[in-house]
């Protein structure tokens, strides 16, 4: 059974997503918790308010959301009659980044579902400033969803890889439960002007390909661009669906020197965006 955590500004885009979630998983038993945190809300208004007044004005705020939760609710659950899913609304007082991250570990979540972008909706930006902190900072695998993204059998699945990562098996399955429930075609993405030979290299190589065991896998090797544009060419040449790419902890000084393939791809994302966070959990 999945758990999957889906949070929401109760925008076009946020609804988007949850879409996008009850076709992705149409196949397997889900729990959906849909969780809105309001403190940004609570602390945003701009009057003035005492402390004898705040426990009233957060009792307000919290039954909107419990409102608005229950109609979003009822609506998806009205587009998509799923008996394999359940759907939970999660109202809660507090940071999203944090109230995403606690109810992850609660609930020992599979997988975030995101959009791109949420009520603020800024087109100069590719991922709002939730979403990217999500992306960063929770510990579970974020599906990112590009605005107005109309769902589609993920038939082609890029994943690109240094095969110098030893994943966790958790993520590699939930990747696989993917593929197999859409019979996808999974491409392996290596880019460098070097094979793949080290003794390091090969064993993750054979990991993985072990967790895609029953799956149709083929093996890209490019040596002439650079990452990003290697991607971003594989998605265009064979039709992705979906790009599963790596959140790999670097260290502070890393950071300073080096810009991640996540930030810099994160420009212009034409499909769903799969991070896993490659952080182990039971």
């Amino acid at each position: 059974m999945r758990k999957i955590i889906i949070p929401t500004d109760f925008s076009a885009n946020a609804f988007n997503a949850l879409k996008y979630a009850a076709e992705l998983f149409k196949y397997e038993k889900s729990e959906f918790y849909l969780l809105h945190a309001y403190a940004d809300e609570v602390y945003s208004f701009e009057g003035v308010i005492t402390h004898d007044l705040l426990d009233e004005y957060k009792a307000t705020v919290k039954e909107k959301c419990i409102s608005e939760l229950e109609k979003i609710t009822a609506e998806i659950k009205q587009l998509y009659s799923n008996p394999k899913h359940n759907f939970h609304p999660v109202s809660a007082f507090g940071l999203l980044i944090d109230e995403v991250n606690d109810l992850a570990e609660k609930e020992n979540a599979d997988l975030i579902i995101t959009a791109t972008r949420g009520s603020t909706n800024d087109r100069k930006l590719t991922f709002g400033s939730n979403t990217l902190q999500i992306i960063k900072y929770v510990q579970c695998p974020v599906l990112s969803i590009p605005e107005n993204y109309s769902f589609s059998d993920p038939e082609n699945i890029l994943f690109p890889t240094n095969y110098l990562l030893p994943y966790q098996k958790r993520e590699l399955k939930l990747v696989g439960g993917i593929a197999r429930s859409f019979c996808s075609h999974v491409h392996m993405l290596y880019v460098s002007r070097f094979a793949e030979e080290t003794l390091r290299q090969l064993d993750n190589k054979m990991a993985i390909t072990e967790q895609f065991y029953d799956l149709k896998i083929t093996h890209h090797h490019e040596d002439s661009l650079e990452k990003t544009q290697a991607i971003e060419k594989m998605i265009d040449d064979l039709n992705i669906d979906l790009l599963i790419l790596v959140n790999s902890r670097h260290s502070y000084l890393e950071n300073i020197l080096y810009s991640s393939t996540i930030d810099k791809f994160g420009l212009h994302p034409k499909v769903p965006f799969l991070v896993l966070q490659n952080f182990h959990r039971s």
